[in-house]
């Protein structure tokens, strides 16, 4: 399919810093080609922006490919838009109508205040990460494949948890502003993984503490949090991770 041009009308939601009250602000995006993605055409807005002397709309994005997990923000009310298992970054302006009305927000959560605009603070999640601390196995070179034996239906599971980018679309798209899709799933990594075994219970213990203690809410497994998750990282985690937390509070961590 050929790209053509479009026009959109964006409700975008501004908001100065973290301590002023926001609103949600209307713009005319003209001729914007549908081979664009969703951030490209947020760059053009800006750039008519700055050229009338007006404030750019903040918003964060970096690699641009789908790896980050930066980009994110709410698109008619779902995290990264309306394409499963994408990021914003990934959506393309193909997507949306001539004419339509499109409402960009950032994430809604007492975890992630606004910085500015569409832009949050999302270092909770890096103090749930720092929480679990480092492995104290020594990895050193690259090994050879056998000589760790790992059953491929694990490493396969290690793996598509290791898959989170810590997005946070998780956090956005669930009532209750629950992190426990993305904490079960850096939890599980390490949890199914021989080089995890050593601070298995000690690991799980702090991380779930640090998420309690960031403001996260509690899950209620609706699935919101699969269902905008870019990398589809499965609800499955979730339970892993409660069971590791009640096998290490037995042991009496």
């Amino acid at each position: 399919m050929s790209a053509k041009a479009i026009t959109v009308n964006l409700r975008v939601w501004r908001q100065r810093s973290t301590d002023q009250p926001g609103r949600l602000v209307d713009y005319v995006a003209k001729d914007i080609s549908t081979d664009m993605s969703f951030l490209e055409m947020l760059d053009v807005v800006n750039e008519d922006l700055i050229r009338k002397g007006e404030d750019a709309i903040a918003f964060d994005s970096d690699c641009r490919e789908g790896i980050c997990g930066a980009c994110g923000c709410m698109i008619n009310g779902v995290a990264h838009g309306p394409d499963a298992g994408t990021t914003t970054c990934q959506l393309h302006m193909r997507r949306f109508a001539d004419g339509q009305t499109i409402v960009v927000e950032p994430w809604r959560a007492k975890a992630f205040p606004v910085l500015k605009d569409l832009t949050v603070d999302r270092t909770s999640f890096d103090r749930i990460i720092a929480a679990g601390g480092y492995i104290s196995a020594g990895v050193g070179g690259a090994q050879d494949a056998n000589s760790i034996l790992i059953p491929k239906e694990k490493s396969d599971d290690a793996m598509d948890s290791a898959a989170c980018i810590g997005c946070g679309a998780c956090v956005a798209a669930c009532k209750n502003a629950a992190a426990h899709l993305f904490t079960s799933a850096k939890i599980t990594h390490l949890a199914l993984l021989p080089q995890g075994e050593p601070e298995r219970e000690l690991r799980v213990v702090r991380m779930v503490g640090q998420m309690e203690a960031e403001g996260f809410g509690n899950c209620s497994n609706e699935g919101e949090c699969e269902a905008v998750c870019p990398k589809l990282i499965p609800i499955s985690n979730i339970a892993k991770m409660v069971r590791e937390y009640t096998r290490a509070v037995w042991k009496g961590f």
